[in-house]
């Protein structure tokens, strides 16, 4: 650099014994002003910058007189000059070592891509300037040439270097462009250097057609410079650039974006797209960076673009604590995470020396995690125990660095883990069984409850939907009338139920989350059947049937208390519903005869006096406990009889007076009579051929129905049955009517029991605890009810 003044010559040369090289030239004009550029002695050395700081280079002239000196920041060579004495007789010689450079470094861009927005209505020869790449190295190894790949006929490459020694690239346009026959191209720019082999860098473009517009921006400089202390407050202004476009509306509206020299990441600058105003966005650090370059691209609305270089100087202050700098980190974490695994990767530095360079690093927390040096200054966070996601859904770690100084300076980093689910929670149920009611003859689809079931995971594997689960192929089917729904858990009954049919019910309800694979839970949820009082009473004996009801014969010397017969009837109703009470609703003789509310005998009240009627019929009223009760009648016949050797069966109405029943004994008797031999043989061949039968053929149960078999079983378990009884009935051979009708059976046909050997007595049995009997004497037939 010029200090003073005039022309000066300056000789580099490499000097051995007994050679010399040719000196390196350089002109300045006179009067130039003190800090202009003359040359740039490290790159025509074949120098780099750090290799003369290294070398201590220094320049010497022949009067003592510095007129130059030599700025390592702008110096591309590193010249080290000295001096040969000799003795006897003394003599001097100059020396100065050029140190030349290998080619070891590829040309870099700064951006590996850059999009230009381009009108359509560009003329040919158009330049688009670029940011030139850079090459550490010097000389011929430098940046060379440029070109384009692949090649096409829209652009070419343009370079050199400017009269302030600053290089530049720009596109040149060689073909007009036609946004409507392409909108969009990308190419390759290749930078290639002079080394031997060569080496090369790229940036990607992409070129995006735009439509009119024909003035790009202009700074009011090419290079701006600025200083800043590196304890300068975040958000404090360095400079504003300033740069304007003659085109009018969106076109001549020029936002300004900025990037940072190549190997300068993570800017702590930040430009206002507006105003062009740089700004620090973090605390700068002297020991980082002494300077940094920046790079701002105004474009205007028409996509047309600007460069202008931006130099900020970095003022030292002593002010560095230690550093953490992250290299990985996992979160979300597993919640299986093995004991072991490491969440986080980083290093600390301090850019300090001597003991305030010194750190140590500590965790916060080390029950779950813990630190782990790894390299040098590189620490590994790790787990150490299992986790559990739902106890601890989130960790926030904080990890202190702190460095030997006094007082020591320290700086924090927190780790937010946060733990994943994994589907490792069955839904559980918030009772181990259900029970649910619902009264019969409900409307179908009726809510009768609900089941509800949680998840401790979350998300998918938490949502649980519910489901009928199958039984075992062993056990009975479930009712399928209970449906469940999947969403919320809502029990169903889909068709009216019939407390007779179905009492209760068992069936299994799964619980299922969404997880993969899905965890599920079983509960049993019991359907009882609740009574209505649905049934009215079932007379079983007397048989209400459409033929005349049978008579009951009572001797005419029995007593107050004798028992005539009994009213059985069943209500296929449970538990109060089915309780039976027994009235007596009509009577011939009201005061001549009894009904047991309970067990429903039939008594008679007092004696029997020749007043009374031969002929009773009485009418039997039973009734239900149910809500409204509900009731049915059992109509039955009663014949005073001296001797069971007058039986008859009339099946008329009853005798108006004594004297009609006279004249129809008298009728009764002269048939009898007139009859006599043919029943009397009659008789003893049925006899006979009944004896010698080994079972009953001809017995059949007297009352009952296909459905009310359980009916009965319930009745006889409520003590509607108490106790059984007998009637024994005596029939003469000479008799010519009989009060016994043998009725179609409506219960299934029972086995008989063997006949007994002496009376020829059979017994049939039911499975509900009624016995049918039928026994056959030499004289006479007797029935044995139980």
């Amino acid at each position: 650099l010029l200090s003073e003044f005039g022309v000066l010559c300056l000789s580099a040369f490499l000097s051995l014994p007994l050679a010399r090289a040719e000196p390196i030239r350089y002109s300045v004009a006179e009067e130039a002003e003190s800090g202009s550029l003359v040359g740039k002695l490290a790159e025509d050395a074949g120098l780099t910058p750090p290799q003369l700081s290294a070398r201590r280079a220094r320049l010497l002239s022949e009067d003592g007189r510095q007129h130059l000196r030599l700025e390592p920041a702008h110096s591309d060579t590193c010249m080290l000059p000295f001096e040969l004495l000799l003795s006897d007789p003394l003599q001097f010689f100059r020396v100065e070592v050029t140190i030349n450079d290998i080619n070891d470094h590829s040309p870099v861009f700064r951006k590996e891509r850059v999009t230009f927005k381009i009108p359509e209505t560009s003329e040919p020869g158009s330049r688009f300037p670029l940011e030139a790449a850079h090459d550490l190295d010097i000389g011929s190894n430098t940046v060379q040439a440029y070109s384009i790949s692949p090649e096409n006929e829209f652009f070419s490459v343009m370079y050199g270097t400017r009269s302030n020694g600053d290089k530049y690239l720009e596109l040149v346009l060689e073909k007009a462009l036609d946004r409507e026959e392409q909108a969009e191209m990308g190419f390759i720019v290749i930078a290639a250097d002079g080394g031997s082999p060569p080496r090369s860098g790229t940036i990607e473009i992409t070129t995006i057609i735009l439509d009119v517009n024909d003035n790009a921006p202009i700074f009011t400089q090419e290079r701006y410079i600025g200083k800043v202390q590196e304890n300068m407050q975040e958000g404090s202004v360095v400079l504003t650039v300033l740069a304007s476009d003659q085109d009018a509306g969106v076109n001549g509206d020029i936002s300004y974006e900025l990037s940072e020299a190549v190997g300068q990441s993570d800017s702590a600058f930040e430009i206002d797209p507006r105003t062009g105003e740089i700004k620090i966005t973090k605390p700068l650090d002297f020991e980082e960076a002494h300077t940094h370059e920046l790079i701002v691209r105004a474009t205007d609305g028409g996509g047309l673009s600007a460069i202008c270089k931006v130099l900020v100087e970095v003022v030292d202050v002593n002010d560095n604590a230690p550093e953490l700098a992250v290299s990985s980190f996992s979160s979300p974490l597993p919640e299986n995470t093995a004991p072991g695994t490491v969440v986080a990767l980083f290093t600390v530095r301090d850019r300090d020396s001597g003991a305030n360079g010194k750190i140590s690093c500590a965790l916060d927390d080390q029950l779950f995690f813990s630190l782990r040096p790894a390299y040098k200054n590189y620490y590994e966070l790790v787990t150490v125990s299992a986790l559990d996601r739902e106890h601890t859904a989130q960790y926030v770690l904080r990890v202190t660095a702190a460095d030997m100084g006094s007082p020591p300076l320290t700086s924090t980093h927190t780790f937010t883990v946060h733990i994943s689910d994994v589907n490792d929670n069955a839904p559980v149920f918030n009772q181990t069984s259900y029970t649910m009611y619902v009264r019969e003859n409900n409307v179908p689809s009726v809510l009768v409850g609900a089941v509800s079931a949680a998840d401790a995971d979350e998300g998918l594997n938490a949502k649980v939907t519910y489901s009928l689960a199958p039984g075992p192929a062993a056990e009975r089917p479930s009712c399928s009338c209970i449906s469940v729904n999947s969403e919320n858990g809502h029990v169903f009954v889909l068709r009216p139920l019939d407390y007779e049919r179905l009492k209760h019910t068992e069936v299994t309800v799964s619980a299922s989350d969404a997880g993969s694979p899905p965890l599920r839970a079983n509960v049993t949820v019991r359907l009882v059947v609740l009574d209505e009082n649905d049934n009215a009473p079932l007379v079983l004996y007397p048989a209400q049937d459409s033929s005349p009801a049978s008579s009951e014969l009572v001797p005419v010397a029995a007593q107050a208390g004798y028992l005539i017969t009994k009213v059985v009837a069943v209500d296929a109703d449970s538990a109060q519903n089915s309780w039976l009470s027994y009235h007596l609703l009509r009577a011939t003789e009201p005061g001549l005869f009894s009904v047991a509310v309970q067990s429903g005998e039939v008594r008679l009240k007092r004696p029997v006096t020749e007043r009374d009627s031969v002929k009773h019929k009485l009418l039997v009223l039973v009734t239900d406990n149910g809500k409204p009760p509900l009731s049915a009648t059992a109509a039955l016949s009663a014949l005073l009889l001296k001797d069971f050797s007058d039986v008859r069966l009339p099946h008329s109405s009853p005798p108006a007076d004594e004297h009609g029943d006279s004249l129809t004994t008298s009728l009764i008797i002269s048939l009898v009579f007139v009859s006599l031999l043919f029943l009397v043989s009659s008789a003893v061949f049925v006899a006979r051929k009944v004896c010698k039968s080994k079972e009953l053929k001809a017995a059949h149960v007297l009352y009952g129905a296909d459905n009310l078999q359980s009916g009965l079983a319930d009745a006889a378990a409520a003590g509607t049955l108490p106790r059984a009884y007998c009637y024994e009935i005596s029939l003469t051979t000479g008799s010519a009517n009989s009060e016994f009708q043998f009725l179609k059976p409506i219960l299934p046909s029972l086995p008989a029991q063997p006949c007994e050997d002496r009376e020829r007595k059979c017994t049939i049995k039911s499975s509900f605890g009624l016995y049918v009997g039928l026994a056959f004497y030499p004289h006479q037939t007797v029935w044995e009810i139980h």
